[in-house]
């Protein structure tokens, strides 16, 4: 007898990306309506099987999504808002207009907010809650998805998002925090009651309700709102004898000051996660107990990381759960949304020395099936030895000798090396003259479209069709292309595009000493935009120089300003599979150094302007305020400081930030020392300009002034009032005017007009500041 087994949620984008290709076939009209459901339809009915094949228990439905899990909550609440309503689109398109907003005959909307779900590069659409907005359940999908797996003979135990989860994300209209009171948080219990009430009354065994949200820090009156909005939720579970089991999953970190509350509302298992928040969650239980009947589905097995679950430090753990309570199910620590599909089939990792070590989604089933067999005894009173015994040797000895010339390099730093002379203010005022930049200078943020010709011409690259030669001529045409455009457009500071990048992090891998990398390991990052992060197998070094090659060349054909373009330490680290055998602040000073190389020879080829994007800063922030400094920023921010600390002062360092909640780091974000930061800030109506005030900000900002991840086209009088938004918060000698992210994924047809009206806007600006100021009809 074993374990039970549960899986938290599974990825959806399929194991060639099916899912990706058959939205995009959609929205580019070579595929109809029922083609894309179909396509959904097959794969759901893969997944489950998979997991059934695979022996897992409670096999999650409902965490199926055309874009996002958030998004479909706000869609079965009824939490859309009336200028989408107003649109009259189906239910697919309306989903879609919300996630990438909609430009057309039937009106012109921007998107929703876009952040970082919790800690990873997933990216979640920002619930939005107004006066006009009624929570009621409002739609059939979690049900539609049970009964389809029934009727495959599969029985799955439906997964939401949680009411708290949900109120705690969402937001009023313009980003305003949303003001939790009685009849909404009435309605959204009365919602998940109801939802609860119709799968009992389909006989489903488990619903299991999301709640990450609880393992952050508590604002007054949190746990009063999560009580009031179960207490609701929770009596009888749909009554009858239909009950249903409810199981509250956490993930992300730990719940140590509110288990107790948890234990009182009587949930029939709660999940915690024992791969992060595993000694605090420990503690919890032990200090707390467990009530009886109440099951505890323990996250042991990494839904964050690629790496092969360590059995004996999982059984570790599990038995010092039992201490406390018997009743003990094995789950995934987080969702696999975030790990690849399969192993199968990455031939170029090698499969004696390296592919082993790796456990992607599928593989992950494989592991939490052998720990719910190695949990349980045999009539012998042995265990499963030999899983165990091959599963140790993986983790005995030295995987992969370290580099001693790296370590040596750390060992002889010093604090110097990490502060930047002389001081921002008069660095600022010696770029102003040696760069000679307007008011409101225009850049991009990187890269433009990579367009089917150039994914082509890289492929007949890598299987030998071309030579390195063509291939190199054929990008270099590429870059004198969009130099020149920039020109013809007007913008000023320019960048060459970075069309020989396959992507902004594992391109620098492949230059760096100690990454692997795979063929087929696809992640979701939001909606159909899906990343392949490298892996971090030993120390990192700088192999050859990366970048300075095309940058240069860009420079050489142009009288403009030229960005050199680079990937900062912390954001290469944070979107590869990291190591776990050294810790992260190890790994990231040791990339730092290898960038820190290619800013020096950047800046001696005649680089004036360097950036180097951090876009995933603050999304390894930890979930709980104590630990920010401590366990993160005390060493990522120095980290970005040692990159660009040794460059002359009329060298102008920029850095760019992504869909994040900067607010309440916005001083140490000033404190990297930068000259210059772009970040997003379309999404989130420009909200991180109050803190830019509050904090006094010396950095240089240009906050996006228009979204790239929405198809649409913004007007030029939509970014001229977006800029003097921005100007009611900032000086204007202190203010950039460019897009909130990368032109990679855009097309050619949205990416130009989109710039000839940003840059026309800066102008209009320009004018208005140079004659007195806006005219006050035009406020």
């Amino acid at each position: 007898m074993s374990a039970i087994t549960s899986v938290i949620g599974f990825p959806r984008i399929g194991a060639n990306r099916e899912l990706k290709r058959a939205i995009e076939g959609y929205w580019k009209g070579s595929l109809d309506l029922d083609g894309m459901r179909a396509v959904a339809r097959d794969l759901r009915a893969s997944h489950w099987r998979l997991q059934k094949e695979a022996g897992i228990d409670l096999i999650p439905s409902n965490d199926f999504s055309y874009y996002d899990q958030v998004l479909d909550t706000s869609m079965l609440l009824g939490a859309v808002p009336r200028r989408y309503r107003d649109l009259g689109l189906g239910a697919e398109d309306t989903l879609f207009a919300m996630g990438r907003g909609y430009q057309g005959e039937r009106g012109d909307v921007t998107a929703l907010p876009m952040k970082k779900w919790f800690t990873t590069n997933y990216h979640y659409l920002v619930p939005e809650i107004d006066g006009d907005t009624e929570i009621r359940l409002s739609g059939s999908k979690p049900f539609d998805e049970y009964r389809e797996a029934r009727d495959m003979g599969i029985e799955t135990k439906p997964v939401l998002i949680g009411p708290y989860t949900f109120l705690k994300l969402a937001r009023g209209p313009q980003g305003a925090d949303l003001t939790l009171e009685g009849g909404l948080i009435r309605d959204t219990g009365e919602a998940y009651r109801q939802i609860l009430a119709r799968f009992a009354s389909l006989g489903t065994d488990w619903v299991q309700l999301d709640e990450p949200y609880l393992v952050m820090d508590k604002e007054e009156g949190d746990l009063e709102l999560f009580r009031t909005l179960y207490r609701t939720i929770l009596p009888g579970a749909g009554e009858g004898e239909g009950r249903v089991h409810v199981l509250l999953q956490t993930y992300f970190g730990h719940v140590a000051d509110c288990l107790r509350t948890l234990d009182e509302l009587g949930f029939d298992a709660i999940g915690l996660d024992f791969v992060e928040g595993c000694d605090e969650n420990l503690a919890a239980l032990k200090a707390h107990g467990v009530p009886d009947g109440t099951t505890i589905f323990a996250g042991l097995v990494n839904g964050r990381n690629i790496w092969r679950n360590n059995y004996a430090v999982s059984l570790g753990i599990l038995d010092a759960i039992r201490q406390v309570t018997p009743d003990v199910a094995l789950s995934t620590g987080c969702s696999l949304l975030h790990v690849p599909f399969s192993v199968k089939g990455e031939e170029g990792l090698d499969p004696r020395t390296v592919r082993p070590h790796f456990a992607f989604a599928v593989e992950k089933l494989g592991e939490l099936h052998e720990l719910s067999i190695l949990a349980e005894t045999d009539e012998e009173g042995k265990k499963a030895s030999e899983q165990l015994a091959a599963n140790q040797k993986l983790f005995d000895g030295t995987r992969v000798q370290a580099d001693q010339a790296v370590a040596d390099r750390l060992a002889s730093l010093s604090e110097s090396d990490y502060v930047r002379q002389p001081d921002r203010p008069t660095r600022q005022s010696i770029q102003a003259k040696e760069l000679g930049l307007p008011i409101l200078p225009t850049t991009t943020i990187g890269s433009f479209p990579q367009t089917r010709e150039i994914r082509a011409q890289r492929a007949r690259l890598r299987k030998g069709e071309i030579s390195q030669e063509e291939y190199d001529s054929f990008i270099a045409s590429q870059i004198d292309r969009v130099i020149e455009h920039q020109e013809a457009i007007g913008l000023d500071v320019l960048v060459h595009g970075e069309f020989e990048r396959n992507d902004m992090v594992e391109y620098f891998g492949q230059n760096l000493n100690g990454f692997l990398f795979t063929s087929n390991a696809w992640v979701q990052s939001y909606g159909t935009r899906c990343v392949k992060p490298p892996i971090v197998w030993g120390d990192v070094s700088r192999a050859r120089p990366i970048t300075v090659r095309w940058s240069s060349y860009a420079q050489s054909r142009t009288d403009h300003v030229v960005k050199g373009m680079l990937t900062g330490p912390v954001t290469i680290l944070n979107w590869s599979w990291p190591r776990e055998d050294v810790s992260h602040r190890i790994q990231t000073e040791q990339l730092a150094l290898a960038i820190r190389d290619e800013v020096l020879d950047l800046e001696a080829a005649g680089i004036k302007v360097i950036q180097i994007d951090e876009a995933a800063l603050r999304e390894k922030l930890p979930l709980r305020r104590s630990d920010w400094h401590t366990r993160y920023l005390d060493w990522a921010i120095p980290a970005f400081r040692l990159v660009h600390s040794a460059v002359r002062p009329g060298t102008q360092i920029h850095t760019h930030m992504c869909y994040s909640e900067f607010n309440d780091i916005i001083k140490d974000i000033d404190a990297m020392d930068a000259d210059v930061i772009s970040f997003e800030a379309s999404r989130s109506d420009l909200t991180v300009l109050d803190a830019i005030q509050a904090a006094h900000f010396e950095t240089e900002a240009g906050p996006g002034v228009y979204d790239i991840h929405s198809p649409r086209i913004p007007s030029v009088d939509e970014m001229v009032d977006r800029i003097h938004e921005i100007l009611g918060k900032m000086e204007a000698g202190k203010v950039w005017v460019n897009p909130d992210c990368g032109l990679k994924t855009r097309g050619e047809k949205e990416t130009w007009p989109s710039l000839e009206h940003m840059v026309q806007a800066a102008k209009r600006v320009r004018r208005e500041l140079a004659t007195g100021g806006r005219p006050a009809e035009s406020r």
